[in-house]
């Protein structure tokens, strides 16, 4: 017998084409990740085969009988569904499954079998996807029977909630959604059912948006205020996951209507404290992402006295190791970008404090009592670490007075080491974040940072570390090489330099932007054997590539190392006598480009530097092309340009250099004077006191 296919809807076939697979009858194998050798299989083997046997009777009756026994046989018995996996039940389930002449009663329960079966191992799942599971209940979701309908929607939440189940797999076949959002409003349990599968396979933009474009919103919205708590509760879940740093979706929640009242204020009220933690905690992160997406101002009473509270509380001792994970992180994305929610956030129910209890946990004297809770506590307790650093940089990313009251919490710079270096690599990855936070202080560079020496396990963690670890760590090199940190030195000192410079090689532009953004910190004010060393490790070859990266951050960060190569005359005359032909050539290049006011303002400022030189300033002046692009930005419409340009001007002819008349009489000639003249009834001070002053050169 065929498998059934129903006009207008979609057949096995169809997904399965669509899936790239086939399927058939007993003769299918049903492969298993891992399979069971023979030794593996107990002494139920026998009895297994038996009820995989009588799937095969000719009669009807019997094979139902057959197939309830089979479902009470399994209930909570991993092996014995294990043994049937092995043993070929799953293909003969499925093909009963969607036969036309099994009665519905049939059907059903070999639906059920098949939810108990995924409801055991990961290899249980893996195995029934691999037979086509997905496709054979979506088709049967055609059907016209309600029963059948959730016993198959049933089991095909339990295998989209896997994490080993492909989400893709719901949506191959563009008229599954759609389908499934008629089904909304069946029965509760399709509601259930359906939200949860929903929530679960939303995974990236695209499926936001396929999702929303199908009419999950509207479809989704009232079951916010249906008699059911699980479909209140998975719908929220669904509203969370689609709002999720989407604009579309979050700009369209906030004008959304359930039963008269507004979304926002259906979530506010799922957040009061006589509701379920679990959809306190939903609710908190619904408004969150809407915020973030900036469907609602971070200083609307919903976030500042509703949210934010909410999600404080949820950081105390006395709720759930889980409960505290994500009510921090949670927290932490929503006052990221604001200073104004960070002050407000720590100033609430001591919460710098209160964090410091995620590092204690479990304490000896523990209130767990129950042994499997505890367990469970000892194996995530990591979760909790990396939740507070995350907050903490969240927390300290702005405001002066936070950063201290955080390093003057108990043990906190020693907990942050300790982190830098702890097995896993989530909690390595918060705790460098929040250092990285702290680390933009100049307060604590000068203290805390020195007096721990952060910078030797900051050194430590750079070897061999991922890339997400690096793009931080290296963050947080970059300042503490700024000039006023003590812990400059001893990083110089420990060799960093060849490291640097290979990340201005790497494939990730963060990570090169971070590169040369710490040798520019290293370049500043350095003296003369530092510079050359840089110059020596980067290679001129690759200050030039660098000179020429696409990614707009990375050149401005190679013209600020330059500027800074440049500065003091001898090192100036020095760089420009073995590297000047090529540096006037690049700087030639950017200003001819199509680039930013603010690269050319850089770059017409390593000019003003290069004016400054002794001999130096000669590549300029004997450059009659350089000359007039220099006269041009002193014409230009914007005032950065033309103070830039006016001030090398100004170096150029500075009369108390040799050489100075001969290069005044030149600029004189080419018509500079005229334009100083002009540029001294500029309306911008700065610009015409700095023309003047140019100026001035001439009379003396």
């Amino acid at each position: 017998m065929a498998p059934q296919s129903c006009s207008g809807g979609w057949s096995v076939s169809r997904l399965l084409r669509r899936l790239g697979r086939s399927i058939g009858g007993r003769e299918m194998a049903c492969l298993l990740e891992a399979p069971l050798r023979i030794s593996v299989l107990s002494e139920v083997t026998a009895t297994s085969r038996h009820y995989v046997d009588r799937l095969f009777d000719p009669d009807p009756q019997k094979v139902l009988q057959g197939v309830i026994d089979m479902k009470n046989a399994v209930i909570g018995n991993n092996k014995q569904k294990a043994n049937l996996i092995v043993l070929g039940a799953v293909p003969r389930l499925l093909y009963l499954l969607q036969q036309s002449s099994s009665s519905m009663e049939l059907r059903t329960e070999c639906a059920v079998v098949l939810g108990s079966l995924a409801m055991g191992t990961e290899n249980n799942i893996k195995s029934l996807v691999d037979c086509h599971i997905i496709p054979a209940l979506l088709q049967g979701l055609l059907s016209p029977d309600l029963v059948f309908i959730e016993a198959c929607l049933r089991c095909l939440r339990t295998v989209f909630i896997s994490p080993v189940t492909p989400v893709q797999l719901l949506y191959t076949d563009p008229t599954v959604i759609p389908h499934l959002m008629s089904l909304l409003s069946n029965s509760l349990r399709t509601q259930e059912y359906i939200t949860q599968i929903f929530s679960h396979c939303c995974k990236t933009p695209e499926h936001q948006t396929i999702l929303f474009n199908h009419g999950a919103i509207q479809n989704i919205a009232p079951l916010l205020i249906s008699p059911s708590y699980k479909v209140r509760m998975q719908a929220l879940k669904c509203f969370s996951v689609l709002a999720y740093e989407n604009t579309q979706v979050s700009m369209t929640l906030v004008n959304v209507l359930v039963d008269g009242e507004l979304l926002t204020q259906v979530f506010v009220k799922m957040m009061q404290r006589d509701q379920p933690i679990e959809m306190q905690l939903t609710a908190a992160k619904c408004l969150t992402y809407m915020c973030r997406a900036s469907a609602i101002r971070t200083d609307d009473s919903c976030i500042v006295l509703k949210t934010l509270p909410c999600l404080v509380r949820m950081c105390s001792k006395e709720h759930l190791l889980e409960e505290r994970v994500e009510g921090a992180e949670t927290l932490a994305y929503l006052m990221e970008p604001d200073v104004e929610l960070q002050r407000i956030a720590s100033t609430t129910d001591h919460l710098v404090a209160m964090l410091a209890d995620y590092f204690k946990y479990p304490s000896s004297v523990s209130a767990i009592t129950d042994i499997k809770r505890l367990d469970h506590d000892l194996k995530h307790a990591h979760e909790l670490r990396q939740a507070a650093f995350k907050l903490y940089a969240s927390l300290g990313s702005n405001d002066e007075e936070i950063r201290k009251k955080i390093t003057e919490t108990e043990n906190m710079m020693d907990r942050i080491v300790s982190g830098l270096s702890e097995s896993s690599i989530k909690v390595r990855l918060a705790a460098v974040r929040c250092l990285h936070s702290l680390s933009r202080s100049v307060q604590q560079l000068r203290t805390s940072f020195h007096d721990h020496a952060v910078w030797k396990p900051l050194m430590k963690l750079l070897q061999n570390a991922p890339d997400e670890v690096l793009v931080m760590a290296s963050s947080t090199l970059c300042n503490l090489l700024l000039e006023f940190s003590p812990s400059k030195e001893p990083i110089l000192e420990s060799g960093v330099m060849e490291l640097l410079c290979s990340l201005t090689q790497s494939d990730s532009p963060a990570l090169r932007v971070n590169g040369i953004w710490a040798l520019m910190n290293m370049a500043f004010q350095a003296d003369q054997k530092v510079k050359v060393e840089i110059v020596r490790c980067l290679g001129t070859e690759q200050l030039f590539r660098l000179l020429s990266d696409p990614d707009t951050n990375v050149l401005m960060k190679t013209l600020g190392l330059l500027r800074n190569l440049l500065s003091q005359r001898a090192h100036i005359d020095q760089v420009m006598s073995s590297h000047g032909k090529q540096i006037m050539q690049a700087v030639t290049l950017i200003l001819e480009a199509e680039h930013s006011i603010e690269v050319k303002e850089q770059t017409l400022c390593i000019l003003v530097n290069i004016a400054d030189g002794n001999t130096a300033k000669d590549l300029i002046m004997t450059n009659d092309d350089m000359l007039q692009k220099i006269k041009y930005y002193m014409g230009h419409s914007n005032v950065k340009l033309q103070l830039a340009a006016t001030f090398c001007v100004s170096n150029l002819i500075w009369n108390e250099e040799d050489g100075s008349q001969e290069r005044q009489d030149k600029l004189r000639e080419m018509g500079f004077v005229d334009i100083l003249h002009k540029l001294t009834q500029s309306s911008e001070p700065n610009l015409s006191d700095r023309a003047k002053t140019a100026l001035q050169q001439y009379l003396a």
